[in-house]
């Protein structure tokens, strides 16, 4: 596989002089911006310390450094202290983001409590209206806080605007992520405004209803009528177009103090069937990859994404015959290609695509997965983590770097929240950006 560090620098130059153009550059918080410096003012060159003194390279490093990907180092450290002391039963649970049926509350407060599961996801089949829905983030709140925790679980939903929204009727329509695409290629400048605004605006109101998580944006780059799941979800048929909507989303929702969720690496665009019923197969060689599909998720990391899904996919030039999600070659183009070094998540494991795997959990925390979304069996799932640990099928320190990174995230989220507080106004806020967006676009 030839190395795409070199590429990955140039596209990170490039959408931090977009970014910085656009008034996408540091916040005034200071807590989000595009690209993080791993230098802090206390490191300071060798030459300058007494001859006494340990050298630079002994010189622990700032705690309050921020990781490529959002927490601080120290947020990690204490993420990795918390989880070197779970059992294999909480660490098990720690890498799971169940399912579950009904609108009972107490249902997913329940396996987050009992089984220390990391969090939930929220469909539409979960949900009656804002009531019901702030019952129930509250309920899977406070079973964390039974479980022992002083952060928050991952409370996640699928809200990427257009058809894939299950807050429908609950939270502000955005029209299809499509429309950010289409807003930046008639005016760069103001399309990445309203796109950052949108994502924005999205994040806070789902904050407002009790959520930690979104699963947004989509970076997939569609290859128009011929991509079947896809669509009106991705930004554009143009990579870099793409790109700079992901950068301008990224920095919205970490604004907004949620953790997005880019999807589905390293592109669903140009898969010609659905993923929710079979394996797609997808015979891009890998300079075609990079070249169409990796731009987005490239603007991404650069722009420090905290998460990034796998999608379901047999790559055939790079893991043939093996779900992405699924696939150590993957996760290795994710992590010592591209440079990423946040919480992977799978795309979902009751999917068509995976369906009749055996294992296919295990299989996917083995291959580098940090969590495991939507098992079709939460309950078995955990115990078959848990055995897996127990018998040394998964190495504990592997699940344990898996779990520490979903912790730090948490710890990242709630921090930023705290700084971050909702506006009172929320709802009409994201009422303007869903108009100022459609308007930018058509």
């Amino acid at each position: 596989m030839p190395p795409l560090r070199p590429r990955l620098a140039v596209i990170a130059a490039g959408v931090l002089l977009v970014s910085g153009c656009a008034g996408l550059g540091t916040d005034p918080s200071g807590d989000a911006s595009p690209a993080r410096s791993s230098a802090s003012p206390s490191e300071s060159p060798e030459s300058s310390a007494p001859a006494e003194s340990p050298t630079a390279t002994e010189t622990p490093e700032d705690p309050d450094t921020p990781t490529s990907w959002g927490p601080t180092v120290g947020e990690l450290e204490q993420a990795q202290e918390i989880v070197s002391g779970w059992t294999p039963e909480q660490l098990a649970g720690g890498v799971i983001v169940g399912r579950f049926h009904g609108y009972d509350p107490a249902e997913p407060a329940a396996m987050v409590r009992d089984l220390h599961l990391a969090g939930v996801s929220v469909t539409s089949d979960n949900v009656t209206d804002r009531d019901q829905v702030l019952a129930m983030t509250s309920a899977l709140a406070d079973a964390g806080a039974a479980d022992g925790r002083d952060y928050p679980p991952v409370i996640g939903v699928d809200q990427e605007g257009g058809y894939v929204s299950h807050l429908r009727g609950i939270a502000t329509d955005f029209p299809h992520f499509q429309s950010a695409g289409l807003a930046i290629q008639a005016d760069p400048r103001l399309g990445r405004r309203v796109t950052r605004e949108a994502a924005l605006t999205t994040g806070l109101e789902l904050r407002s209803l009790g959520f930690t998580w979104v699963f947004a944006p989509v970076a997939d780059v569609t290859i128009g009528l011929a991509d079947p799941t896809i669509g009106a979800r991705s930004p554009s048929e143009d990579p870099e177009v793409a790109a700079q909507a992901i950068g301008a989303a990224i920095k919205g929702y970490d604004d907004a103090g949620i953790v997005s969720t880019v999807k589905h690496f390293p592109g669903h665009g140009t898969a010609t069937s659905d993923s929710h019923d079979t394996l797609p197969v997808v015979d891009s060689t890998l300079a075609e990859i990079e070249a169409h599909d990796l731009p987005p998720f490239e603007s991404a990391i650069a722009h420090a994404a905290p998460a990034v899904m796998l999608s379901h996919l047999d790559l055939t030039s790079i893991a043939p015959g093996v779900p992405a999600s699924m696939a150590p070659e993957v996760y290795d183009l994710l992590r010592d290609d591209l440079g990423f070094d946040g919480v992977t998540i799978t795309d979902s494991l009751g999917m068509g695509a995976v369906g009749g795997r055996p294992t296919p959990a295990l299989q996917a925390l083995e291959a580098g997965a940090d969590l495991l979304l939507m098992p079709v069996d939460t309950a078995v799932t955990h115990q078959i983590v848990v055995d897996a640990i127990n018998s040394g099928e998964v190495s504990r320190e592997r699940v344990e770097e898996a779990a520490a990174r979903v912790v730090a995230v948490q710890m990242w989220q709630a921090r930023l929240a705290a700084q971050r507080p909702v506006p009172p106004d929320v709802v009409e806020k994201a009422r303007a950006a869903s108009a100022d967006l459609e308007s930018a676009a058509y």
